[in-house]
């Protein structure tokens, strides 16, 4: 009877959240071990349905490292980075967009069904949700930095994810965009869900991560970081503990909530249910970062 009188009180603290964040929509970005961790994966879909299914309107964001870094081992291909970032020549476009698409995508959108939701993947045709140029990064002198087929997202197709969204189809986007010409880029997928929730000025901004959130000390869970602003950001890059590729996910976040985004959440995706339980408890799981 406790059991039961518990579960009953987390559906009532819910309930408070269900009627602020009802029929707005929540972005969602998938990657890391959450997407590598079959147990994990579907937990974190499951928690998708019931977002939705509550009323919620859920999209998601995903990109693919490393099913991409296996399958480009097994073609021969070793993975370069530049700058922090995948050096994507036209081989390397080839097997981002396939895994993106036909396996990571497609295995999102199967399994979703499957736990009794509804999606779709918005990679293609007149489905095709992202739209950019070539990613010119300048280096110490001065010369712009070549990528290859790497892209940034200027364009975000709002109207085609918010019908899909308002329909009770969860929108699945890959970390792809098309240039002008209508050929493939590969985008960052943590700058991708930012762009998304920007233009949609979404409610909320989830990003799955490996980490318990933002922390003190990168080996210590218990240095957690519940709720991070601008300047202790600065202090903790200074520091240190911020760095590497939490850097440019962290600054993505903050350029997300400048643009309108109300909420932007950093939280462990290999915990179990760990999304309904940032989004429906006081406390939350992860870290909150606000301006």
């Amino acid at each position: 009877m406790d059991d039961a009188i518990r579960k009953a009180e987390a559906l009532v603290q819910a309930l408070g959240y269900i009627r602020t964040f009802r029929d707005r929509l929540t972005v969602i970005k998938l990657g890391g071990s959450a997407m590598e961790d079959a147990d994990a994966l579907r937990t974190t879909l499951q928690s998708v349905v019931l977002l939705e299914t509550v009323g919620l309107r859920p999209v998601l964001v995903h990109g693919g490292g490393k099913p991409i870094d296996r399958a480009m081992a097994a073609s021969g291909l070793v993975p370069r980075k530049v700058q922090g970032r995948r050096y994507t020549d036209d081989a390397t476009l080839r097997i981002v967009v396939d895994v993106l698409t036909n396996d990571v995508n497609a295995g999102i959108v199967r399994q979703m069904r499957e736990l009794g939701g509804r999606a779709v993947g918005l990679h293609s045709g007149t489905l095709q949700a992202l739209h950019g140029d070539r990613l010119v990064l300048p280096n110490p002198g001065g010369e712009p930095v070549d990528l290859g087929r790497v892209g940034h997202v200027t364009r975000i197709d709002r109207g085609l994810i918010a019908d899909f969204a308002n329909a009770g189809v969860v929108p699945v986007i890959p970390s792809l965009a098309h240039d002008p010409n209508g050929s493939w880029l590969n985008v960052n997928a943590d700058t991708a869900a930012c762009a998304v929730a920007a233009e949609l000025r979404a409610a909320k901004l989830v990003m799955l991560t490996d980490t318990p959130g933002i922390l003190r000390d990168a080996k210590d869970p218990a240095t957690l970081v519940s709720r991070l602003d601008t300047a202790e950001c600065r202090r903790m890059v200074e520091t240190g503990a911020i760095d590497g590729g939490m850097i440019p996910k962290v600054e993505a976040c903050f350029a997300a909530l400048r643009a309108g985004v109300g909420q932007v959440h950093v939280i462990d995706g290999r915990l179990r249910y760990s999304l309904l339980l940032e989004i429906f408890t006081d406390t939350g799981v992860g870290t909150e970062i606000v301006l």
